[in-house]
Parts: C-alpha cells; sequence; structure tokens
C-alpha cells in the first residue's frame, strides 16, 4: 500500500508538470477523492479562523460550490490551535505557525489508497502579515487553492513565471495579473466532474472514521514525492492503507 500511495502522487505530479502549459491538463491529485453514494455531495468547512480571514472562506466556500457535482457549506470549527483533523470534514485554521517558508498547507488524510476521510488547510499568518502577503488578492489565491486541494484536485500549472490561467489552481508571482487567479474556472469545474463521475458503495461525507494528523514542520510529513519551486507534496503512511498527504505552498 505504500508503495500504491507513493506512485499514486509521484504520478500525479508528474503529470501536472508535463500538461502545464495545457489549459486542458488533467489535474487530479493523484485519484483521492471523496467516497459518496451520491451527487451531488456536501463538504463541511469548519471555520477555525480569526475574523481577518472569514471572508475568504466564505468566497472559497461559494466559488467551489459552483461545481455541479459538490457543494460546500462553512460550519463552526471542531479543531484546536494545532488544526487537528476531524472525520468526515474539512477544518480551516490560520495562526502564526513561524518562520517555516510555507504560506499554505493542504492536508487529506486516505484510507483505501484512494478515499479522503478528512482534510485540514492551514494558512501561515507569519508571512500573511508582512507586506507581500497581506493583501486580498495573495489571500484570496491561497484559500482557494488550499480547499481545492482538500476535493482532490492538482495544480493546472505549477512554473510560476508562465502567464495567468486565470484558475486559483495555478502557482503565480501576481494573483491579479490578468486574468486574475483568485477563483476557480471553467476547468477545474471539469475536473471535479471528472473526478467525481463515478459512485462509491460507502461514503467518507461527513461519517466517523479513523483520522491522522500530521504536524506543521517538514520532519511530520514524511517522505517528499514532488518538487517545484513554489509547492511540494509528501506522503507520511500509517500502514494498513492508512496515509497524510500534505500539499505544501512555499512562500516567496
Amino acid at each position: 500500500m505504500r508503495l500504491k500511495l507513493l506512485a499514486a502522487a509521484a504520478t500525479a505530479a508528474a503529470a501536472t508538470l508535463t500538461f502545464a502549459t495545457s489549459a486542458q491538463a488533467n489535474h487530479s491529485w493523484g485519484g483521492y477523492h471523496w467516497a459518496r453514494t451520491a451527487n451531488p455531495f456536501t463538504v463541511k468547512l469548519g471555520d477555525n479562523l480569526g475574523s481577518g480571514w472569514k471572508s475568504y472562506l466564505s468566497t472559497a466556500s461559494s466559488d467551489w460550490s459552483t461545481s455541479s457535482v459538490l457543494d460546500t457549506t462553512v460550519v463552526a470549527g471542531q479543531s484546536n490551535n494545532s488544526c487537528r483533523a476531524t472525520s468526515g470534514r474539512v477544518e480551516v485554521c490560520n495562526r502564526t505557525y513561524g518562520s517555516n517558508g510555507w504560506l499554505g498547507l493542504a492536508s487529506i488524510s486516505v484510507t483505501g489508497g484512494t478515499h479522503i476521510t478528512s482534510g485540514t488547510v492551514k494558512v501561515n499568518d507569519t508571512y500573511f502579515n508582512t507586506a507581500t502577503y497581506n493583501t486580498a488578492s495573495w489571500k484570496s489565491l491561497v484559500m482557494c487553492q488550499e480547499v481545492g486541494h482538500t476535493f482532490g484536485l492538482d495544480h493546472q500549472d505549477e512554473d510560476q513565471t508562465n502567464p495567468n490561467l486565470g484558475t486559483c489552481m495555478d502557482y503565480t508571482n501576481n494573483p491579479d495579473g490578468p486574468p486574475g487567479n483568485l477563483h476557480p474556472n471553467a476547468h477545474d469545474y471539469d475536473e471535479l466532474q471528472s473526478i467525481y463521475a463515478h459512485l462509491d458503495s460507502t461514503s467518507t461525507v461527513d461519517q466517523s472514521a479513523a483520522v491522522q494528523t500530521v504536524g506543521n514542520g517538514r520532519a511530520s510529513w514524511g517522505k517528499r514525492v514532488a518538487h517545484s519551486a513554489h509547492g511540494d507534496t509528501y506522503v507520511r503512511d500509517f500502514g494498513k492503507g492508512n496515509a497524510v498527504i500534505t500539499f505544501v505552498t512555499w512562500a516567496g
């Protein structure tokens, strides 16, 4: 199972890099998805945020709910200061996590190799409190992107020097550069339709299941399986088909 998880993550990363310049790229993240028995389904986004971040989560929730296969709803958070995962939903948190290099983290717990059982999103105020990142555009981009990862989406492009694709699932040095990378685009919704085209016999959405949580530093994320200038993917294998996959968005 460990080899299967690492191979899935590496394959997804390779596909992203190979087709980065094409708006038609397949950007499923390793086939990871929430198990469910019907579409559309609803993912709860737990609000563990300070007042300065709440509007960005609300916008991301509204944007992603435009999808025909999934809805989201913002609910009261159930996490602690370390943003511990909660089974069957996504917890969203902000803190001054320290000068550790990352702007945002999206982690998903998976079982059976591909079924998501929980997710966490962390945004690091150590950097968002600086002049470079304390802008509406950077906050919109990172919140939208990290939440999108928890549904099983990868990036459309990982070369931040390329022209913006008009999606928050695109690395960029300038979120406001035309056409602006602040929200999902049509291909993100198309990819969600592809990821969730099949139904499962059971559901992991809003269900109780064993979850694992990783910390805020590289030592807890496991093995790095993909690398680019502004983001890395890590897999921590807990055995018996259980793992945590983490997408890291690096600052500057």
